[in-house]
């Protein structure tokens, strides 16, 4: 099993460990809409994590293999790691917001 695979699987065993008590709550809808908010903050970082550390094992790779263009690689990583990072942090802005439909 790749690790994606076991990140997923890890995923699907935290949200039925945690949903009987999302939903045992007398207030309904409000709870499912924060337990909604926290499960996709927790996407939003998990997938962020992934993407900078392929982002860095890609990078590192090309340094080893063009020592020579190391400078230009670390620079075009360090900002696309950036851009990621910006749009995890609207995300979780986003993911956060109690009730963003209105009401």
């Amino acid at each position: 099993m790749n690790k994606l695979a076991k990140v997923f699987v890890l995923a699907a065993v935290v949200i039925l460990a945690t949903a009987p008590a999302a939903w045992a709550q007398e207030s309904g809808s409000q709870t499912l809409i924060e337990f909604s908010g926290a499960f996709g903050a927790a996407l939003v970082v998990i997938g962020a994590a992934y993407g900078i550390g392929r982002l860095a094992s890609a990078a590192v790779e090309s340094m080893a293999r063009q020592p020579e263009v190391a400078g230009t690689i670390q620079v075009a990583m360090i900002i696309a790691a950036a851009l990621i990072e910006g749009f995890t942090f609207y995300a979780l802005f986003i993911c956060q917001t109690q009730n963003p439909f209105g009401g």
